[in-house]
């Protein structure tokens, strides 16, 4: 599939602001099933970009505004390809233990820094305990959505795993955070992805949607007979399914905070107001191809 992202931000200052500090996590990574042709990114005011990669390998694009206005924009664009992955492996529990799984999962195989906080966990806990860790991460697509239900307003970008226990709702923010404290506790490894969906209208009609950014998590699946190798595979318990050509990442982290799309501060005691929407385009296969 081939796509046209544009992510377009904007905020505005009550007043004149200085010393404008932002990093951005908003370039399309290059994986095994995607790869990002174009990027362009245009700042309002102008400023330098620089880029660096982030500890888990997330590209981040961090820029300085130091004379005082009161508007900041954000455009940026990029065309991505993507393809569908492989089928996952169906390793088995006992693997999740080898030094090959455990030098691959590092620290996402941790337990979640609020575990000990939360009770009532062994009854979400239950069902994801099937035959293998990818008859688990599949139950969990099951699970999630069954018990909690999509609303938006009910929490926020700061709510934890207990607000979403709670509330008894949430976003595909709070239901990754809950999917990987699930996971983690039985073993199997696994990060936070952000980035885009497709969502198209099922009747095929549109070729250019308005998306929010998007939340899924990748767990690690030990190997089997014909790839010995661990995998790391894409999950998203938001829509009950596991990551496909629809699905454009941008990076991953332990949790939402490793890979939030802006991240500044500025100073001035003006209040800002943020606006952001991101279009996805479907592409025309033929035009988009590259030799």
């Amino acid at each position: 599939m081939h796509f046209a992202i544009r992510y377009l931000t904007e905020y505005l200052y009550g007043g004149a602001v200085t010393d404008n500090l932002n990093a951005l996590r908003v370039r399309p990574a290059t994986t095994s099933s995607q790869r990002c042709d174009e990027f362009h990114t245009r700042i309002d005011p102008e400023a330098r970009v620089s880029r660096h990669l982030d500890y888990f390998g997330t590209e981040v694009l961090e820029f300085g505004i130091p004379s005082e206005h009161e508007r900041l924009t954000i455009d940026v664009r990029a065309r991505v390809v993507t393809s569908e992955p492989p089928p996952p492996p169906a390793g088995d529990w006992e693997s999740l233990s080898s030094d090959a799984y455990l030098a691959a999962a590092g620290e996402f195989v941790l337990p979640w820094h609020d575990q000990p906080q939360l009770a009532d966990l062994e009854d979400l806990e239950a069902p994801l305990r099937a035959s293998d860790p990818l008859a688990a991460v599949q139950a969990l697509c099951e699970l999630i959505p069954e018990r909690f239900e999509y609303r938006r307003g009910v929490t926020y970008v700061g709510s934890s795993v207990a607000d979403l226990l709670q509330a008894g709702a949430g976003v595909c923010q709070d239901f990754v955070h809950l999917s990987l404290l699930l996971l983690r506790r039985l073993g199997i490894a696994a990060r936070y992805v952000s980035g885009y969906l497709w969502a198209a209208p099922a009747d095929g009609g549109a070729d250019s949607v308005e998306v929010d950014t998007h939340a899924w998590l990748e767990a690690l699946l030990p190997g089997d007979a014909e790839r010995p190798e661990p995998v790391w595979v894409g999950v998203d318990p938001t829509n009950r399914q596991l990551s496909d050509g629809t699905h454009v990442k941008i990076g991953h982290g332990r949790f939402y905070a490793d890979v939030p799309p802006v991240k500044g501060l500025y100073l001035g005691g003006a209040p800002s107001t943020l606006t952001a929407a991101v279009t996805m385009s479907r592409l025309d296969p033929q035009a988009g191809a590259r030799a």
